[in-house]
């Protein structure tokens, strides 16, 4: 027998969450667009700047691994 689970509900529309998964949206579009879907496959597209901390496609966005995009938490990659 399946465990029931309640379904997931997305941020209500204007909110901070929203938006900033609206922001993420878009840069997978734009870049998508430049350099075509297969090009983003299995990885995922990191900010520059966190979209948390105030940051926006403007400042810039990069393919990056997944594992490595997510593992970052926030720190700035070391040079």
């Amino acid at each position: 027998m399946r465990k029931k689970r309640k379904k997931q509900v997305n941020a209500p529309v204007g909110s901070e969450t929203f938006e900033r998964r609206m922001e993420r949206q878009r840069a997978r579009r734009a870049f998508d667009k430049k350099n075509g879907k297969a090009a983003r496959k299995g990885k995922d597209i990191s900010h520059n700047k966190m979209l948390k901390n105030g940051g926006s496609n403007k400042d810039g966005y990069k393919l990056e691994s997944p594992s490595k995009n997510r593992s970052r938490n926030g720190h700035k990659p070391k040079k």
